[in-house]
């Protein structure tokens, strides 16, 4: 068991791959927190296939180079959040809607860019499936920078965002800038989603944001307690999905994502004992 453990940490890109997980783990389950607490889950998937223009533009630009790969998605996350926050405010469309036009149109977009590339099957697979395995030192320090961004301005921000997302209403009578908050959130999003990129892949970052966070609710209501276990489950998922995808020779963004939602369904399998089980408590009382 020892030698299964430490066999893959002989290499550095496990080593890498390892890091780059628990780091994205952590970040995408506090922001995830907030997504599930806000059902916004269609809003983390629309807005991570909505960088695909950005990603398309990178290449382009960088020649594959990842740094322009990495800007270009993060300008087009914004820009995607943005448009949505305007369309849904500044008319009378509903925020679903609007995130269906900005998720449709950018996303065509993305594929009309990536189509003018002759090997884009080969060289942005890894950033629609996930890459993992691939994360170098200075994508590391990268993740790390943002990452550290959006946990302090959640710690900043926490009680705006507490009372934001159980009691609009209460955050209307304080007299919070509800609407600045909004956007603020929706750019920690587009971050999160920017920074766990490589790691999962456009195709199954929803997973990561949603998954731990919709796992972690079904065993606890207070938020803080919420977020810890999301980011032990993300951080679990990760390091347990490395090891299946070494061992097995399957994709690291798949195994990483079937191993969260194995995790899922053991907490809500332990929140269906739980409730039988007061249920039953309660009837002998």
């Amino acid at each position: 068991m020892l030698n299964l453990i430490l066999e893959p940490l002989q290499y550095p890109f496990m080593q890498r791959g390892i890091a780059a997980a628990l780091l994205v783990g952590v970040v995408c389950a506090i922001v995830g927190a907030f997504i599930v607490l806000r059902g916004m889950a269609f809003f983390g998937d629309a807005l991570a296939h909505a960088i695909l223009p950005g990603v398309a533009v990178g290449y382009l630009v960088g020649n594959g180079a990842r740094g322009p790969l990495f800007w270009g998605a993060l300008v087009a996350a914004l820009i995607a959040s943005f448009g949505i926050g305007a369309i849904s405010r500044g008319t009378k469309i509903r925020e679903d809607t609007a995130i269906g036009i900005v998720f449709a149109g950018m996303f065509a977009l993305g594929v009309a860019l990536i189509s003018t590339v002759r090997s884009y099957s080969v060289d942005l697979a890894h950033f629609l499936f996930g890459d993992v395995l691939g994360v170098s030192n200075s994508d590391l320090v990268m993740m790390a920078f943002f990452g550290a961004i959006i946990i302090l301005v959640v710690l900043v921000f926490y009680k705006e965002f507490l009372v934001l997302s159980f009691d609009p209403l209460l955050a209307t009578t304080l007299r919070l800038p509800a609407r600045l908050l909004e956007y603020l959130l929706l750019i920690l999003i587009a971050l999160a989603i920017v920074v766990s990129l490589q790691t999962v892949g456009v195709a199954l970052m929803v997973a990561m944001l949603v998954t731990p966070a919709a796992a972690a609710f079904l065993l606890t209501r207070r938020l803080p307690i919420m977020m810890a276990l999301a980011a032990a489950i993300a951080g679990l998922s990760g390091v347990i999905g490395l090891y299946i995808s070494y061992y097995a020779n399957i994709a690291s963004g798949a195994a990483i994502v079937l191993t969260t939602t194995a995790l899922f369904i053991l907490a809500w399998l332990a929140r269906s004992f739980i409730r039988v089980y007061q249920t039953k408590a309660a009837a002998h009382a």
